[in-house]
C-alpha cells in the first residue's frame, strides 16, 4: 500500500474541523485512506443504510458513533443540513469524514449549509512520486526553491510506463490484459453509472460517444461547437456532459490565465482528463511504442505534465492556481502557476532537446509583465537539466519521477 501524500494534511483538518469532506473519484483510495484513520465506517453505497438515512436523518445520526467516516455522501445530500444541526448543538472536531466520488458542494444550499464547519480536500490518483514512494517531496515547491538536481540518464521508459498506467491504486497489482480489462471495467461501471446517478441522462450511448471523442481532445482548447457537432448533440447537451465528467473528477477544464498589458486573451479552458490511464485506455493506446507513434502523443504528455502539477499544487501548503495562457495572437504557455507573489511559466516539449527558442512565449511574457517574479521552465524528453539563465530552465521529465 502506497503511502498517500495528503495523508499528514488530513489529520491536521481533522483535528481543525469537525467536518472534513475528501473528494475524488471513484477507485482513487478514499476508502483506504478513510479506514486507516477511522474505525467507525459507513457507506452509502449500502442501498438499505441510504434509505435509512434519507427516511430517518435524525434517528439514523442519533445512532451510530463518533467519530464516523460516511463514504459517498453525495447520494444522501439532504443529510448535511442534519449534520449542521448536529454540529451545532455538539461541535468536535473530527467527528465528521465525509467522502464523495462527485462533488456534494456544487450546490450553493449544500456549501452554505457547513461554512465555517467544514474543509474540503480533495483525493487523486497516484502521483509518480507517491508510486516511487516518495509522498514528501513536492514538484511546485522544488521549483519555487530552484532545486533541479538529478541523475543524468534516460526517463522515457520510465516516464511512459507511468503515463500507459496512470494513478489509480489497484493498477499497481495487475500487468498486460489484466490492466487493459480493469480500464475497461472502471468506465464501463463506474463513469457510466455515475454519470446516471448525478443526472438523468436519456441516451447513455451518446454520453459513452462524448467521452471517447473528448479524449482526442485532451490537452487542446475546448471548443464547445466543435465537440458537439462531432458528436452530433446539441451545445445545450454538450454543456450538460461536460458538467457531469467534471463533477465526478474524470476531467478538469483549465480557466485561462489574464494579465493586464494590452493583449487580448483566448477565454475558452483547456481540457484534461485527470488520470492518463484512463485516457490512454480510451484512446486505445496500451504500449510505449503506441504510445511515442501517437498522433495524441504529445497532447497526452501534456495531459501527464498537468496531472502530476494538478496534484503537487493541491497537497502544497500554500495558496496556489494553475491556468493555461495564450492570447489571440498564438503567443501560447502551456502552463501558469501562480503561487503568493511568484508565477511558473511551463512549457512542455516531447523532444529529447531544448533550446532558447523553446522559451521565446515565456520570454514575451516575463518582458512584458515584471509585477512578480517569474520563472520560465520547459519541461522536455532529455536526460540533463540545462539552465540558459537564472529564470529560464529547462528540465527533464525524469523530476516527476
Amino acid at each position: 500500500m502506497k503511502k498517500r501524500t495528503l495523508e499528514s494534511i488530513l489529520k491536521i483538518a481533522l483535528d481543525t474541523f469537525p467536518v472534513v469532506l475528501l473528494n475524488g473519484a471513484r477507485q482513487v483510495g478514499k476508502s483506504t485512506l478513510a479506514l486507516e484513520n477511522f474505525e467507525n465506517y459507513l457507506t452509502f453505497d449500502d442501498g438499505e443504510l441510504r434509505l435509512y438515512a434519507k427516511e430517518n436523518p435524525k434517528g439514523f445520526l442519533k445512532n451510530i458513533e463518533f467519530p464516523i467516516c460516511l463514504d459517498e455522501i453525495q447520494k444522501v445530500p439532504s443529510l448535511l443540513e442534519y449534520i449542521k444541526m448536529h454540529i451545532d448543538s455538539n461541535r468536535v472536531n473530527g467527528d465528521f469524514l465525509l467522502t464523495g466520488s462527485s462533488n456534494v458542494l456544487d450546490h450553493k444550499d449544500s456549501k452554505d449549509t457547513l461554512a465555517g464547519r467544514l474543509c474540503e480536500l480533495r483525493l487523486h490518483p497516484l502521483s509518480s512520486k507517491e508510486k516511487n514512494d516518495k509522498p514528501n517531496e513536492n514538484i511546485i515547491e522544488k521549483l519555487l526553491n530552484r532545486d533541479f538536481k538529478l541523475v543524468k540518464k534516460d526517463y522515457t521508459d520510465e516516464v511512459c510506463n507511468h503515463i500507459l498506467d496512470g494513478g489509480y491504486p489497484e493498477i499497481l497489482e495487475l500487468s498486460g490484459l489484466s490492466k487493459d480489462l480493469w480500464f475497461t471495467s472502471y468506465i464501463a461501471t463506474y463513469i457510466e453509472r455515475d454519470a446516471r446517478d448525478l443526472a438523468d441522462i436519456r441516451d447513455i450511448d451518446s454520453f459513452i460517444k462524448f467521452v471517447n471523442i473528448l479524449s482526442t481532445r485532451s490537452g487542446t482548447i475546448l471548443n464547445k461547437s466543435s465537440l458537439s457537432n462531432d458528436i452530433g448533440i446539441k451545445d445545450i447537451t454538450t454543456e450538460n456532459y461536460l458538467s457531469i465528467i467534471s463533477r465526478i473528477y474524470q476531467v478538469t477544464l483549465l480557466k485561462p490565465y489574464f494579465i493586464n498589458i494590452g493583449k487580448q486573451f483566448v477565454k475558452s479552458p483547456k481540457v484534461f482528463f485527470n488520470d492518463t490511464g484512463v485516457l490512454c485506455n480510451l484512446l486505445k493506446i496500451n504500449s510505449k511504442e503506441q504510445l511515442l507513434n501517437s498522433t495524441y502523443s504529445g497532447q497526452i504528455f501534456e495531459t501527464y505534465i498537468f496531472c502530476e502539477l494538478n496534484k503537487h499544487l493541491s497537497y502544497l501548503q500554500k495558496q496556489a492556481q494553475i491556468f493555461h495562457y495564450r492570447t489571440n495572437d498564438k503567443k501560447e504557455i502551456d502552463f501558469i502557476i501562480e503561487v503568493d507573489n511568484e508565477l511558473l511559466a511551463i512549457e512542455i516539449k516531447q523532444s529529447s532537446s531544448v533550446k532558447k527558442e523553446d522559451f521565446k512565449h515565456i520570454i514575451d511574457l516575463q518582458s512584458r509583465y515584471d509585477e512578480k517574479k517569474c520563472l520560465g521552465v520547459v519541461f522536455y524528453n532529455g536526460d540533463m537539466v540545462v539552465e540558459f539563465s537564472d529564470d529560464l530552465i529547462a528540465i527533464p521529465f525524469g523530476m516527476f519521477l
